[in-house]
């Protein structure tokens, strides 16, 4: 796709200064910019490469002065950076601006689906399932039994979304996320067998949550597995059959929750954290990177460490810890002097 100085001026309510006719068809930084690109320059450290840069536009603030030749088209406008991002989320629609069904995919008789879809090569519709309006389907998508999609859902090549889930309006599920496979749930027997429990809950995404790509929910054993509404789960996270995530609750990747906690709302939880089962996390809770839970968490507490202690607490015990050979050898040293005694 290429816009001309004129078009992207235009969408960003800026003045032309320069060649209002020069297209560009790449985004870049300001330093790496090349002929057909378009960068932005907001921060002053960056001032001098717009002397050098060979991007054929550039949006500066409007009261950015010269001090130089440039060979860039400038778009002058309000805020760059305000801008830019505003560009950035054009850019991303009219990218993702897909309409209509490919072929070949299979869509089930007993199947639904509202206006202006998308549904991408080989994806699978199964029986019952319900798809609302302006939802995106990329290819090699597969939804099971029975699920209900909201409107304005994108879901990327290659996820999987099992029978009975329920996902909400403008949710985003990436590539190679699986929702709704069966929770880990076995019983042994006198032989030290195991024996399957059948996991016959669903998954609840509610409205407005996203899921990172590689990420994992299973499906409750009764009742719902549920993601509240504004939750963002970063890759490759695990979430156990019946846990429940609080509204606008952050997760980053390699996170793992077992069965049945509950976390509460506004909290952020670091990478490489691990909760275990049956556990209450209040809201607003801060949980470090690769610090290990296990016990109930109260509101507004922000933990580190494995197992976890309080943050200020963890913080002064490391310092003795890095210390501990020192410690170790002077407390040898006076018990020696004590002896000698």
């Amino acid at each position: 796709m290429k816009f001309t100085a004129a078009q992207i001026a235009g969408i960003l309510e800026g003045e032309v200064d320069g060649n209002e006719n020069v297209e560009v068809s790449k985004l870049a930084k300001i330093e790496e910019g090349t002929e057909g690109s378009l960068t932005f320059l907001a921060n002053p450290k960056y001032t001098h490469y717009i002397y050098s840069t060979q991007a054929s536009i550039t949006i500066v603030d409007k009261d950015f002065v010269s001090e130089n030749t440039i060979s860039t088209t400038l778009i002058r406008v309000e805020n760059a950076y305000k801008a830019f991002s505003k560009l950035l989320e054009y850019y991303n629609q009219v990218k993702m601006n897909k309409t209509g069904i490919e072929q070949p995919v299979f869509v089930s008789e007993s199947a639904s689906y509202g206006e202006n879809i998308y549904l991408g090569a080989f994806s699978y519709i199964g029986d019952n399932v319900k798809i609302g309006d302006n939802v995106k389907i990329f290819p090699n998508v597969y939804i099971g039994d029975n699920v209900d999609i909201g409107n304005n859902v994108v879901v990327f090549a290659g996820a999987k979304i099992y029978s009975e889930s329920i996902i909400g309006k403008n949710c985003v599920i990436h590539s190679g996320a699986i929702v709704g496979a069966d929770g880990f749930g076995f019983t042994p027997n006198d032989k030290g067998e195991y024996a399957k429990v059948p996991q016959t809950g669903n998954v609840i995404l509610e409205d407005n949550v996203d899921i990172g790509a590689g990420t994992t929910i299973d499906r409750a054993t009764l009742g719902s597995t549920v993601i509240r509404k504004g939750v963002k789960l970063d890759n490759q996270i695990q979430i156990a059959h019946n846990v429940e995530i609080g509204e606008n609750t952050v997760i980053a990747a390699q996170t793992g929750i077992a069965g049945s906690t509950k976390i509460g709302k506004n909290c952020m939880i670091g990478g490489q954290v691990g909760i275990v089962g049956h556990l209450t996390i209040g809201d607003n809770v801060r949980i470090q990177a690769q610090s290990g839970i296990g016990r109930n968490v109260k509101d507004n507490e922000t933990l580190q460490g494995s197992p976890a202690l309080n943050y200020g607490d963890y913080n002064k015990s490391y310092v003795h810890f890095k210390n501990l050979p020192k410690i170790i050898e002077r407390f040898n040293t006076f018990e020696k002097n004590i002896d000698n005694d």
